[in-house]
């Protein structure tokens, strides 16, 4: 992936603009003083269907955009954003969030120096189709506004804020294709379940279909282990909501849909280690199972069987 970083080493708005723009999303910006700023940067993961950008003016400026073809969810980390949304205005502060929804008139009509903002581009039809996976439900809308104090938002703004903050260096995760969709679908899956609430429908009838959802996501997992499996598309296997699924798993299991999977994963890795051909190793295996970082690897396989995954590698 792609990572523009940190300042932006223009003076020039129309400049500056453009490198938002194709990081972020195409707008209009009106610089709100004649002053030209240096102090606009931008730090983004680059393309895909989500997008981080974290991102400060340097200066006064107003933007328009409709975001095209995608959400914008835009969270303050400091100072105060003021927008207008299809006609609707919504002030945001550090501990909520603005979401902006695509093809729709959005203003800031006075987007203020100190004002940093990390922004979550979500491309519309992939979220559309992870909200349905995730809810059960293709009719539940998105709120204009996202509470970040509640215990769901601030989960989702700890793990936003840990990603923002590694999009630069050679260590970063989100260099890797393999880690970066996995992080990437865990932050879709995250925020559909901070900004939706819970389904206010009753349990009636629910509780009796858990052992037949639950079966059929161990069917799937046990039938393709090695998939990137992500919670919409456990939750779509059982044609229930992410959260159902869960309950459901807690319930009839006592773990999670993604901890019954590492279980799966980590017993064929061990079959694998027991039977290697010359030349496997263990990050070779680890990765198969879909195991991206060796080292947590090692540590679970060594907590689960007694020892470590390169002793068993050695005994065959």
């Amino acid at each position: 992936m792609s990572m523009p970083s940190g300042k932006i080493e223009s003076r020039d708005w129309d400049e500056i603009s453009q490198v938002v723009a194709d990081a972020y999303f195409p707008h209009t910006l009106t610089p709100r003083t004649p002053v030209h700023t240096d102090g606009a940067f931008l730090r983004s993961t680059g393309e895909g269907p989500v997008r981080i950008a974290r991102l400060g003016w340097g200066a006064d400026v107003s933007i328009r955009s409709d975001h095209p073809g995608a959400y914008g969810v835009n969270i303050p980390v400091s100072g105060r954003l003021d927008s207008v949304v299809g006609g609707r205005e919504v002030s945001s502060l550090p501990g909520t969030a603005t979401v902006c929804p695509p093809d729709t008139d959005t203003r800031i009509p006075h987007w203020a120096a100190s004002c940093e903002i990390i922004g979550v581009r979500f491309d519309h039809e992939y979220l559309e189709r992870e909200m349905h996976r995730i809810l059960a439900r293709p009719d539940r809308p998105l709120p204009s506004q996202v509470d970040l104090s509640a215990p769901a938002g601030t989960t989702w703004m700890r793990f936003v804020e840990s990603l923002s903050d590694q999009m630069e260096g050679p260590n970063c995760l989100l260099q890797n294709d393999l880690v970066a969709d996995q992080l990437l679908s865990a932050v879709t899956t995250a925020f559909v379940l901070a900004a939706v609430p819970d389904d206010p429908e009753g349990t009636g009838g629910a509780v009796a279909a858990r052992p037949r959802i639950v079966k059929r996501v161990i069917d799937a997992l046990h039938g393709d282990p090695a998939h990137r499996w992500t919670a919409g598309e456990m939750a779509e296997q059982a044609g229930v909501s992410v959260r159902r699924l869960q309950e459901g798993f807690r319930q009839y299991v006592g773990r999670s849909p993604t901890q019954y999977l590492n279980d799966i994963r980590l017993v064929r890795a061990r079959d694998d280690l027991l039977a290697a051909d010359p030349g496997d190793t263990v990050t070779a295996v680890a990765l198969r199972w879909g195991f991206a970082h060796t080292g947590r690897f090692a540590a679970t396989y060594r907590s689960r069987f007694g020892v470590s995954p390169s002793s068993a590698l050695r005994t065959t």
